[in-house]
């Protein structure tokens, strides 16, 4: 099917979907049928009453898809919300992002905030901001850096696993920033400001400011003396 010329929505009002090249929202509308477009741009405040699928998507404002939400690349400085499951290839998240089912791609860059209620699957997963995932985050690489707040998953899974914190510009300001989850399961582990039930990997090393209760690795076990570790077991 030809995609049919761009839709530009500078007022408000509710407007059919369909398939168009580019779509740019600088006012208030509201698409109420499935959506697939090459440019998704919302300046001003948008909502999806199903779902939507393009090629690039750039929020700087408000945008609500109240079905599913599929992307090759998004960009996010705004606020986005999506009810259903989400398919972003490639992400960079400056604002926030809340999905309220999976949320799948290949890299994910998060210097703002996500939430997600179901897992999150990624080949690289990058983190400089904060996350709350209610289920299992897995990828090949996750790299953390805390700078504040509380980032939590039920269960992390990954090849390479890296959680530091990071120190703050700002004089006499404290590293607050922490992680949370139950489970940690990786083949290379490092942690930092980590709160978790089990610890489960090759090559583990425990930095400052974690409290463990059980480790059990397979090749190396490193800690650094002021955090906690309750049992550690060679498997």
């Amino acid at each position: 099917m030809t995609k049919e010329k761009n839709l530009t929505i500078n007022g408000s009002g509710s407007y059919s979907g369909g398939e168009y090249d580019k779509i740019s929202i600088r006012g208030d509308g509201t698409i109420v049928n499935d959506v697939e477009c090459s440019v998704f741009h919302v300046y001003g405040t948008s909502e999806a009453v199903e779902n939507v699928k393009a090629g690039s998507i750039k929020v700087f404002g408000e945008a609500e898809v109240k079905g599913n939400l599929q992307a090759e690349k998004m960009l996010i400085m705004g606020t986005m919300e999506v009810g259903g499951r989400a398919a972003l290839k490639n992400i960079k998240i400056l604002g926030t992002l809340e999905v309220g089912e999976h949320l799948t791609g290949d890299e994910a860059n998060i210097k703002g905030t996500i939430s997600v209620k179901g897992d999150v699957e990624y080949e690289t997963f990058e983190s400089t901001g904060g996350f709350e995932i209610k289920g299992l985050l897995n990828a090949d690489k996750i790299m953390v850096s805390l700078r504040f707040g509380e980032s939590s998953a039920e269960e992390i899974g990954g090849g390479v696993i890296h959680v530091k914190k990071k120190s703050s510009f700002v004089p006499f300001v404290k590293d607050t920033g922490t992680l949370t989850a139950k489970v940690i399961e990786g083949d290379d582990i490092y942690l930092e400001n980590t709160k978790a039930d089990i610890v489960r990997g090759k090559i583990v090393k425990i930095g400052t400011g974690c409290q463990i209760g059980s480790v059990e690795y397979t090749t190396e076990l490193k800690h650094d003396p002021g955090s906690t570790i309750k049992t550690k077991t060679r498997l």
